[in-house]
């Protein structure tokens, strides 16, 4: 396949795997990158002694493109892009803050960067300040949202009028059809998350991968808007935060609730019931644990079937 996305990343189809905090170490990275996608390790869940090391581990299992996501709340970010440029990765996705931060140090490196966007305005800011391409990410995604609560469908058509650099959609996609939908709607490539947690090679535990593939269409839900908006499936934990709400909590007691580690103990420790179990709305769609190479063939087999049919 031949798009600005394949291009600008050297890469066979344009698929990018979610650097999704748990789920995203070196073996699911080298997996999508050596079967034709890019894949992306998830700084976010990784201490940088602790990421240097998946970057080493990816480099001797691929030989193909990969890169870095950082999510830019996070802290130790200097020394995690320090890391970055001296470990030689040629590619950084970043989110969840200001791409003028650490744009312009990553391309004066060498560096290919991509930030993720929810809106049309913070398209426009990422494109000025002179990144490479653009991921817009509807409401339907998993794990930390945008508060603007706009879908993908709405969302792509709209960045794709306002700027003129490669465009990447994410939220609510996992299948070839909806990567064909997203093409049709102005993306020139995908990002999928939920899908890939939903793989043998995925670093997150065995527990969660089954509770993915066991969600039904409502069974994920948009909460913790006060402190930083994350989508997650309805759980005892869930429950538990419901009835705190109805108090009133103040953002400090909401912090105090979810506590420590709370992601980590629900996707990567496997715990179901008090954990935090981070996925889209797509998961609805997943229904069965898969090896990468078989995900990205089922994918690009039915991109190409339904695009044949119109």
């Amino acid at each position: 396949m031949n798009t600005p996305i394949t291009q600008l990343f050297n890469i066979k189809y344009p698929i990018i795997q979610g650097g999704m905090i748990w789920n995203s170490g070196h073996e699911l990275v080298a997996a999508v990158s050596n079967a034709g996608g890019l894949g992306l390790l998830g700084a976010g869940s990784m201490y940088p002694d602790i990421l240097r090391e998946h970057i080493q581990k990816t480099k001797k299992n691929t030989d193909k493109p990969f890169g870095v996501n950082v999510p830019l709340l996070y802290p130790n970010v200097k020394e995690i892009m320090q890391l970055i440029v001296e470990e030689d990765v040629k590619i950084v996705f970043t989110s969840a803050g200001n791409p003028k931060t650490w744009t312009s140090y990553l391309k004066e490196n060498g560096i290919t960067v991509v930030h993720v966007v929810s809106s049309v305005k913070f398209a426009l800011k990422s494109q000025e300040v002179g990144v490479d391409a653009i991921v817009a990410e509807g409401f339907e995604s998993g794990g930390h949202n945008s508060r603007e609560e706009t879908t993908t469908f709405t969302l792509i058509p709209m960045v794709k009028e306002a700027i003129n650099i490669p465009l990447i959609a994410a939220g609510g996609i996992a299948t070839g059809r909806g990567m064909l939908a997203a093409e049709v709607l102005g993306a020139d490539g995908v990002q999928m998350g939920s899908r890939f947690v939903a793989s043998h090679e995925a670093s997150s535990h065995s527990n969660f991968k089954q509770a993915v593939v066991a969600v039904k269409d409502g069974d994920t839900f948009l909460t913790f808007k006060e402190l930083a908006p994350v989508r997650i499936i309805r759980n005892s934990f869930f429950n538990k935060l419901q009835e705190f709400y109805k108090t009133n909590p103040t953002k400090e007691q909401l912090q105090e609730f979810l506590g420590r580690a709370r992601a980590k103990k629900g996707m990567f420790e496997g715990d179901l019931e008090e954990g935090e179990l981070e996925i889209g709305q797509i998961a609805g769609l997943i229904h069965k644990v898969k090896l990468v190479e078989e995900i990205i063939k089922d994918i690009i087999e039915e991109y190409y079937l339904v695009k044949q049919q119109y």
